[in-house]
């Protein structure tokens, strides 16, 4: 009996665990993309796709960077000196990794929804990764696509523009 007891109460705090982030990344997480010029052999369209799961907190706040890294068993955290006077510099937990994003980030997410306009984001980013993981990205018509996506998210406007000030994103459509 003992057992049984104890296995549902770490089911209930594993519960209240994954409540935790779900809250925590709806308040102080990002999904976002990039795209940065890499004229490597390995990148054929001279363009890399970067994906990024990225939370922040000041440096007094690390603990809870700490948790989700242990928790997500991926990612790493840094530090983000601060140059505008504040008193702390900014704590980043980040998984970039393609794999870690598809199978270990993606999966939470939609298992554990997000309930503010980052669940919009979250969607566009999984399709992007979707994009990403077909080897799309690789090609004119796959970044195409992407930057469409990208135009859509980390907004809070209903007519985001397309990135179109962007030298990179002009770079890659006149090519």
């Amino acid at each position: 009996m003992r057992d049984k007891a104890s296995c549902a109460d770490n089911q209930q705090e594993r519960l209240k665990t994954i409540g935790w982030i779900t809250g925590f990344v709806d308040g102080e997480g990002c999904f976002t993309v990039s795209i940065i010029k890499n004229i490597s052999v390995t990148r054929k369209n001279g363009y890399q796709v970067f994906p990024e799961f990225v939370v922040t907190q000041s440096e007094s706040s690390i603990k809870s960077l700490e948790v989700l890294k242990k928790y997500f068993k991926c990612g790493y955290i840094n530090r983000n000196k601060r140059k505008d006077g504040r008193f702390e510099d900014m704590m980043k937990y980040c998984v970039r990794s393609l794999s870690d994003l598809h199978k270990i980030i993606i999966p939470f997410f939609e298992s554990n929804k997000l309930k503010t306009y980052k669940d919009k984001d979250f969607r566009i980013f999984t399709k992007i990764i979707q994009i990403m993981l077909s080897g799309e990205h690789l090609n004119k018509k796959g970044l195409v696509k992407i930057i469409s996506l990208m135009s859509s998210m980390n907004s809070r406007k209903k007519n985001p523009k397309l990135l179109e000030s962007s030298e990179t994103i002009r770079r890659i459509l006149s090519a």
